[in-house]
C-alpha cells in the first residue's frame, strides 16, 4: 500500500496510534470539497505516465518545442522521395548531325548522285537493249557516255565464250634522217600490254581494252578479204592505224628522228588448250590474217607524237 501511495503520489494522512485513521469528521468519508479518492488519484497518475512515457533522467529531460520544429526538414523529406527520371537526351548521328549549312551541301551531292547514278543505270540498259525508239534517236548520245570507260562485254555469257588467244601484231617501214627505208620486226602489241597488266592491281583502261577493241571494231566492219563493210569501215581503219602508230612511237621504232611511212598489222590466233580431263580436241597451230601496208598520213604521225608528247 505505500509503495503504490508512494507511486502514486497521493497525499498522506496522519495514523493513528494503532496504524488506524485517526476518528473525526475526515474519517466519515470525503465530502464534496475534500481531496479525490486514492483510486481516483491512481488512475489519473497511470493515464498520465502512459502519456509521458518512461521516466528519463533530468539531463535528458525533454523540452518544449515549437510545433514547426517537429515536422521533418524539406531535405529529409526530398532525401525519401523518389529521385527524378532523367529525361535522355536526343543524339543525331549522320547528316543530321552536321550544321545547317553543311546538311544543305551534304544533301546536294547526295542528289546529284543519285541523278548521276540513274542517268548512268539508264545509259547502260539502253546500250544493252534491243534496237528501239530512243537508241535509234539517241543512239550516239548513249554510245558517247558507254564508250570506252563503260564498254559492256556478254561474250563471258554467250553459248560459245571466247576460247582463243588473240595477239596483235604490228611491223613498220621508217625514212631515217638519210632517207634510207627500213623494215622494223614484228612488235607483238597484245604481249606489251599483257606485260604492262600482269602484277599491276589497277591496271589502265587502256592497256586492258584499248588495242583487243580496236580490233575488233575493224574486223566487224570488214570482211575476210578486209574490204570495208558498211559506213564504219574507213573509220575502223583510220582508228586502228592510229593506235599502232602511238604504240610503234613508244616503242621507238627505227632510229631516233625517223619518220614512219608505212605500217602492216597482223593478228595471232591460237586456240585455247581444253583441261586435261576434256576429250575436245583443238588445233595448236596458229591462224594468222595479214592486212595490206597501209601509207601513214602525215596528219596521223603528228597526231601520234601529239599524243606521245602528252602522255
Amino acid at each position: 500500500m505505500d509503495a503504490y501511495d508512494e507511486g502514486s503520489r497521493a497525499r498522506q494522512l496522519p495514523d493513528g496510534p494503532d496504524g488506524s485513521l485517526p476518528e473525526g469528521p475526515a474519517s466519515a468519508g470525503p465530502t464534496p470539497d475534500s481531496t479525490p479518492s486514492t483510486d481516483q488519484e491512481s488512475t489519473d497518475q497511470e493515464s498520465t505516465d502512459q502519456e509521458s512515457g518512461p521516466p528519463q533522467p533530468a539531463s535528458q529531460a525533454p523540452t518544449a518545442q515549437a510545433p514547426d520544429a517537429l515536422a521533418p526538414a524539406p531535405d529529409a523529406q526530398a532525401s525519401t522521395a523518389d529521385p527524378p527520371v532523367p529525361v535522355p537526351t536526343p543524339t543525331f548521328t549522320g547528316i543530321a548531325s552536321l550544321p545547317l549549312r553543311s546538311q544543305v551541301v551534304a544533301a546536294l551531292a547526295l542528289a546529284v548522285v543519285a541523278v548521276v547514278a540513274c542517268v548512268h543505270l539508264g545509259m547502260v540498259f539502253l546500250h544493252v537493249a534491243p534496237s528501239n525508239t530512243v537508241t535509234k534517236q539517241h543512239g550516239r548520245a548513249i554510245d558517247d557516255w558507254i564508250y570506252p570507260e563503260f564498254e559492256q562485254n556478254w561474250k563471258l555469257f554467250a553459248p560459245n565464250p571466247l576460247q582463243q588467244n588473240i595477239d596483235v601484231q604490228v611491223r613498220a617501214q621508217v625514212r631515217g634522217k638519210d632517207g634510207g627505208i627500213t623494215e622494223t620486226g614484228w612488235y607483238d602489241l597484245s604481249a606489251l600490254d599483257g606485260a604492262a597488266i600482269d602484277g599491276n592491281l589497277l591496271p589502265s583502261h587502256t592497256q586492258q581494252n584499248e588495242l583487243r577493241r580496236a580490233w575488233d571494231f575493224y574486223i566487224g566492219t570488214h570482211d575476210n578479204e578486209n574490204r570495208p563493210v558498211g559506213l564504219r569501215g574507213d573509220l575502223s581503219q583510220r582508228y586502228l592505224r592510229r593506235i599502232v602508230l602511238l604504240r610503234l612511237d613508244r616503242q621507238g621504232a627505227g632510229d631516233k628522228g625517223a619518220v614512219v611511212e608505212s605500217v602492216q598489222i597482223r593478228s595471232r590466233t591460237t586456240n585455247v588448250p581444253p583441261p586435261k580431263w576434256s576429250e575436245e580436241k583443238v588445233s595448236d597451230t596458229p591462224v594468222l590474217r595479214e592486212l595490206p601496208w597501209w601509207t601513214v598520213p602525215e596528219e596521223d604521225v603528228t597526231d601520234a607524237r601529239t599524243v606521245a608528247s602528252a602522255g
